[in-house]
């Protein structure tokens, strides 16, 4: 059976290349603090706890999932925007695209007696359209052990480049046992999924995903995190958010107001620190885009 490789929250995002290239998925250990994840349990505990059950097998029936981090918590803000984290997403998503952005937050909790999720890929978010480039870089940190038994997620290492209907064989399926405080880092293409719950305590973790700037995000950042709450955020934040252009001429906006009274086709940013860029994202995006 294959397993997991496990490197230090001191590796360099060359090391972490190096294992995501070859696997498509990595585990980096102790990146969270026990104090870090007291913050991230006390800001956001409530809103787990008042999170209901999944409504189908794939979501997860004893399964909650909980969104919106980035407006609950400033420890998620911390999480979303740790360097080694998004030094390896920019790193992998780079070829496609001339920035990032947040995909989902989400707290995904497996209650006892969860079963194992559907093996899948976290890309068929745009369905099976998107061939010949990678959309997705993925994390899911750990709030408490995964361990064997409490359903420690399921990954099918080396399956980046099977086909979309490749079945993973027993096998070949490992799972991301790890200490609460590490993070797994993995591919939007390599197969992988919840696993079951057979202990009796819930399995919680943290997913934080990446895509490219020009792609739909799977949760909704703009209604999540709306202008009058992301206005208190830093511009590298917001701009993780999506509030920026996606590259040149996507992403832009006019605000409303009387004739004359606002400017016209101004970056989204303006809608969150009243900055105006140049018209449809600037002259740096305009020949990132060319040079594509």
């Amino acid at each position: 059976m294959p397993q997991l490789e496990t490197l230090p929250a001191s590796a360099t995002t060359q090391q972490i290349m190096a294992v995501i290239n070859r696997d498509g998925a990595v585990i980096v250990e102790g990146v969270l603090s026990p104090k870090e994840i007291s913050r991230f349990r006390e800001q956001l505990d409530p809103y787990m706890q008042a999170t209901e059950n999944g409504a189908d097998d794939f979501t997860g029936r004893a399964t909650t999932r909980t969104g919106a981090l980035v407006a609950r918590s400033a420890q998620a803000r911390d999480m979303v925007m740790h360097p080694m984290v998004v030094g390896a997403a920019n790193e992998f998503l780079a070829p496609y695209c001339e920035r990032i952005q947040l995909h989902l937050s989400q707290i995904i909790r497996l209650k006892p007696g969860q079963g194992k999720q559907l093996i899948h890929r976290d890309r068929w978010a745009w369905g099976r359209h998107l061939e010949n480039l990678e959309p997705q870089f993925n994390t899911i940190w750990a709030i408490t052990d995964f361990t064997e038994e409490n359903g420690a997620t399921q990954v099918v290492p080396g399956s980046t480049q099977w086909p979309d209907d490749r079945k993973a064989e027993l096998e070949e399926i490992c799972q991301a046992v790890m200490q609460a405080g590490s993070v797994l880092l993995y591919t939007g293409s390599v197969f992988h999924s919840g696993g079951e719950n057979r202990s009796s305590d819930d399995r919680i973790g943290v997913n934080l995903t990446y895509t490219l700037g020009w792609l739909r995000q799977e949760e909704n950042q703009y209604l999540s995190c709306p202008p009058e709450v992301a206005a208190q955020f830093s511009p590298e934040l917001q701009d993780m958010l999506g509030y920026t252009m996606g590259q040149y001429a996507l992403g832009y906006y006019t605000p409303q107001g009387n004739p004359g009274e606002q400017p016209e086709c101004v970056t989204p940013a303006f809608a969150v620190r009243q900055v105006e860029a140049q018209a449809l994202g600037g002259q740096e995006l305009l020949e990132a885009s060319r040079a594509v």
